[in-house]
């Protein structure tokens, strides 16, 4: 059994250009996001899935540098591919679906969903964002190498390309799902990084917690329960934006 975190990057982005690479309080996003996968004591290897694109070079050699995580190059816009043959290529038997602009991911959540996969075999998928009740960007899928291979094989749509597991968690006939709730309902505050707003909000939580870059996601939560004005500084935005789109370019 092989469990492998992989992180879907790249340094193109219409809102935000360059923002894998952006800097949080001293160090940069993909790094912040690969220290706290790192953390998670279920994850067996951490790979960077970027694409083939020259734009990507830099990225590719900020990883290696780092030498905390491996790097696999595929297609720009079939992200499920790039998932398949990446997992393919290391060996994985199961795999965790992690963002590479979401800097909070959450050691503590990932285990979780590993954990509650790897405890019932008949699972092909386990998630928190089927019923979403966390905040925006400590989302986790965690799933067999089965159900990815499927998916890669039968997807057709290209929301189901772009975004590796809606054709997994859309059918439920064919694969069995677990979705895990947070005690309270907080899938209205957004965690992750995709405009300048989101940006400035990551900047106030991690200078915040400049000794924690480990902090954990329940020590945020109360602080900014504590300080509503900086979670209100991008509260503007709906949730999977980026899916909503792509789902609405499929109606033309």
């Amino acid at each position: 059994m092989k469990i492998v975190a992989i992180i879907q990057a790249r340094m193109g982005s219409s809102r935000l250009p360059r923002k894998v690479l952006s800097d949080i309080a001293g160090r940069t996003m993909i790094d912040r996001i690969i220290e706290r996968v790192s953390a998670a004591s279920l994850i067996n290897e951490i790979v960077v899935a970027t694409s083939l694109s020259e734009d990507d070079d830099v990225l590719v050699e900020h990883v290696l540098a780092g030498g905390a995580a491996r790097v696999f190059r595929g297609s720009m816009d079939d992200v499920l591919s790039r998932y398949y043959e990446s997992a393919r290529l290391h060996g994985a038997t199961h795999i965790v679906r992690i963002t590479a602009d979401d800097p909070l991911k959450d050691p503590q959540i990932i285990d979780r969903a590993v954990r509650l996969l790897l405890e019932d075999t008949s699972l092909a998928y386990c998630s928190n964002t089927i019923t979403p009740t966390f905040p925006e960007g400590l989302d986790v899928e965690a799933f067999t190498f089965t159900a990815l291979e499927t998916a890669h094989r039968e997807a057709q749509l290209p929301s189901e390309r772009e975004h590796v597991t809606p054709y997994i968690w859309k059918n439920s006939a064919l694969f069995k799902a677990l979705n895990f709730v947070h005690d309270t309902e907080l899938q209205d505050w957004r965690w992750t990084v995709d405009k300048p707003q989101d940006l400035e909000f990551m900047q106030h939580v991690y200078t915040q917690f400049q000794d924690q870059p480990l902090v954990p996601y329940q020590a945020v939560i109360k602080w900014l329960e504590s300080n509503p004005h900086i979670r209100l500084l991008n509260a503007d935005t709906i949730r999977n934006e980026g899916y909503f789109k792509s789902l609405k370019s499929e109606e033309k």
